[in-house]
C-alpha cells in the first residue's frame, strides 16, 4: 500500500509530493519500529511526531493539492500556519500518550507524557494549547479577518470544555486518564476543527 500510494502520487500529482510522502512514511514507521523506535525518546520522538504530522504534512498537502513546486512553499502564508500546526501537534501529542504509561514502562518507552506524569501532562497540554490558540487567532486576524478568528475560537470552545471537565475528573481519580477519555477528546477536537476548516474553505 505504501508503494501504491507513492506510485499514485507520481502519476496523479507530482514527484515532489511523492518524495515527501515517501519521507513521511519512513518517519512514521521509525516512530514505532523496534529497531529505531523514536517513541522511546521523550523529547526527540515528540519533536519528530509534531514536526512531520504538522509542518511537514501541511507543506506536503499544499504541494499535492495545488500541484505547486517546492519553491512555492517558502512564503509566510505557508510557513507560518505550518509552524502553528506543529505547535498544535506538540501541544496535543502528550495527551495521546497519557493512558499508555504502564504499557510504555513495560516496553521501556520513556515518552514525554510519562516523564511529565498525569497531572503534568494536563498542565503542559493546556499551557501550550493556550499559546497556539492565541497564535492562530493572531494569524487569522492578520492574514484573513476577525470573523475567521472568532470562528476558530468558537470551534475550540467544546474542546476546552471537555478538556477542563476531564482534567478535574483525572485530578480526583487518576484512573480517569484512560483510553476512552482520550478518544473522546480526539473526536471532539477533530470534529470541531474540521467543521471550522470546511466553513473557512467556503468563506474565503
Amino acid at each position: 500500500f505504501d508503494v501504491l500510494a507513492i506510485v499514485l502520487g507520481v502519476l496523479l500529482l507530482n514527484m515532489v509530493f511523492a518524495a515527501m510522502l515517501f519521507i513521511y512514511g519512513l518517519v512514521s514507521k521509525a516512530y514505532s519500529h523496534p529497531v529505531v523506535r523514536l517513541k522511546r525518546l521523550p523529547v526527540g520522538g515528540w519533536l519528530a511526531a509534531g514536526f512531520f504530522q504538522g509542518f511537514f504534512t501541511l507543506l506536503m498537502c499544499y504541494v499535492g493539492i495545488n500541484r505547486y513546486s517546492i519553491e512555492t512553499l517558502w512564503r509566510s502564508e505557508v510557513i507560518i500556519p505550518g509552524i502553528l500546526c506543529s505547535i498544535m501537534l506538540w501541544a496535543s501529542y502528550p495527551m495521546t500518550q497519557i493512558y499508555q504509561h504502564e504499557e510504555d514502562a513495560r516496553r521501556g518507552d520513556e515518552t514525554l507524557s510519562r516523564r511529565l506524569g498525569i497531572r503534568g501532562t494536563f498542565y503542559f497540554v493546556g499551557g501550550v494549547f493556550a499559546i497556539v490558540g492565541v497564535c492562530f487567532t493572531v494569524y487569522f486576524i492578520n492574514f484573513y479577518n476577525w470573523q475567521l478568528a472568532i470562528g476558530y475560537l468558537l470551534a475550540l470552545f467544546p474542546v476546552i470544555v471537555f478538556f477542563t471537565y476531564w482534567f478535574i475528573k483525572a485530578n480526583r481519580s487518576p484512573e480517569s486518564a484512560d483510553y476512552k477519555h482520550t478518544m473522546w477528546l480526539n473526536a471532539i477536537s477533530a470534529t470541531a476543527l474540521n467543521v471550522f476548516f470546511i466553513w473557512m474553505g467556503e468563506t474565503i
